[in-house]
C-alpha cells in the first residue's frame, strides 16, 4: 500500500512537471518559435492583410511546437493512464491530427482569407488542446470498461 501511494506521489510530481513544461513553452513562445501570426491574432486581424512570413520557418516552427506539446501530452497521459495501448492510440491519433490540420492550415493560408478558421487551426497545432480533449475521454472509457 505504502508502495503504491509513493509510486502515486511520484507520478503526481511528474506529471506536474510536465503540465510546467507545457506552460513554460506557452510563456516562452515569442522567444522560442518563429509565429508572425503571434501578434497578428492579438490585434483586430479581421480586417488586416496577413503578415509577412517565412514559409519554411513558418511550418517548420508550427511542426517543431506540436512535436514538444504533443511529447509531453504523451508523457502526461502515459503515467495518468500507465496503459501502453492507450498511449500508443493517442500518438497515432496526434500523428493523424497533425497532417490533417496542417493540409487544412496550408490550404486556408495560401488560397482563403477566413482568418478565423486559420486561426483556430493553428490554435490545435500550437496548444496542447488535444491533451485537454483526451483525458476526459479516456478517463470515461477506462471508468466503463
Amino acid at each position: 500500500m505504502q508502495k503504491k501511494i509513493l509510486k502515486n506521489k511520484k507520478h503526481l510530481l511528474f506529471i506536474g512537471i510536465l503540465v510546467f513544461l507545457l506552460v513554460l513553452v506557452r510563456f516562452f513562445e515569442s522567444k522560442l518559435f518563429y509565429d508572425p501570426f503571434l501578434t497578428f491574432f492579438k490585434s483586430e486581424f479581421q480586417n488586416q492583410p496577413l503578415p509577412e512570413y517565412n514559409g519554411f520557418g513558418l511550418y517548420s516552427n508550427i511542426f517543431f511546437r506540436y512535436l514538444v506539446n504533443t511529447i509531453v501530452s504523451l508523457g502526461i497521459i502515459h503515467l495518468l493512464f500507465n496503459d501502453l495501448s492507450i498511449t500508443k492510440f493517442t500518438t497515432i491519433l496526434y500523428i493523424a491530427f497533425f497532417l490533417v490540420l496542417i493540409i487544412f492550415f496550408a490550404l486556408i493560408l495560401n488560397f482563403s482569407n477566413d482568418y478565423l478558421l486559420l486561426f483556430y487551426i493553428r490554435r490545435f497545432l500550437i496548444q496542447p488542446l488535444f491533451l485537454i480533449l483526451f483525458i476526459p475521454a479516456f478517463y470515461y472509457q477506462k471508468m466503463n470498461k
